[in-house]
Parts: structure tokens; sequence; C-alpha cells
């Protein structure tokens, strides 16, 4: 079954791509959760006359991330936790590392953010989505509380 999407869907893609799912889950999720509808030859022609239409403003955004990119390469991440020798007591998750990255003045949701849970003290990426074709790896490093 063939859909385009609305909005971005996790493993799936992103908005306005056409997919290729299975029926169930085309017909009990996504369509009726308002992700994605049907791929008919006329919904098609009208994607892809916005797509035309949007193009010029994507150039502009894609150039956008990729300063803000710069800008968060740049950047030196510490994010203070308590801690028994290397092990945290509790975590470190995207959260976290969004309200370090705000702290320094970059303002990311965290839902963009892919870290992981980190228990441990030490040095770590992360990976921050700015749009579908600018992904940045960002290292930070945890330390101990004193």
């Amino acid at each position: 079954m063939e859909l385009i999407l609305k909005q971005d869907v996790q493993n799936l893609g992103f908005k306005d791509d056409i997919v290729t799912v299975k029926p169930g889950y085309g017909r009990n999720f996504l369509i009726p959760q308002g992700f994605a509808t049907i791929a008919t030859p006329s919904a098609k022609k009208v994607l892809a006359e916005n797509l035309k239409q949007k193009a010029h403003k994507e150039a502009k955004i894609v150039d956008d991330a990729k300063k803000t990119a710069e800008a968060l390469k740049a950047l030196e991440i510490k994010i203070t936790a308590k801690a028994g020798g290397e092990k945290l007591f509790g975590s470190v998750t995207n959260a976290d590392v969004a309200e370090a990255f705000e702290k320094q003045g970059q303002n990311i949701d965290k839902k963009f953010i892919t870290s992981g849970i980190v228990k441990r003290t030490g040095k770590y990426t992360a990976n921050v989505r700015l749009h579908r074709d600018v992904i940045v790896e960002v290292p930070y490093e945890i330390v101990a509380e004193q």
C-alpha cells in the first residue's frame, strides 16, 4: 500500500515522502492517526506541485540548519551529575542533553536528539537531527558532581 506521509514518522519517513507499507499498518494506524493519506495518482500530482513550490524555501531552511550545525559542533558540553565513582545515580537522557544545549544558547527540542540513556561518566556523542538532510554528531562529556 502506497501512502503519502503528512508528517515525520520515526523509522518510516519524513513529511511528503511516498512510502510503501503493509496494508494493515496503513489502514489501522497511519491513516486514522492522520499521519498519512493514500497515494492516488491525483494526490501524487498535487504533491509534486507542492514540492516544486517548496524547493526554494527548503534551500533556505537547509542553510539555516547547516549554520546551526556548525554552531553546535563548536560547543563544549559538560553535564554534571551525581555519581559514585564512574557510575551515575540515575541517568542522563536526551532531555538532559537538550537542557545543556539550552544553557549554551541553542534551543533544540529533545525529540530531535538521539543519545540514548547514559549511566556512566565519560565522553559521548549525541546525534542531532536539524533537518532531514542535516544530521550532526555533537560530543558531550558527563562529569561527576563535586
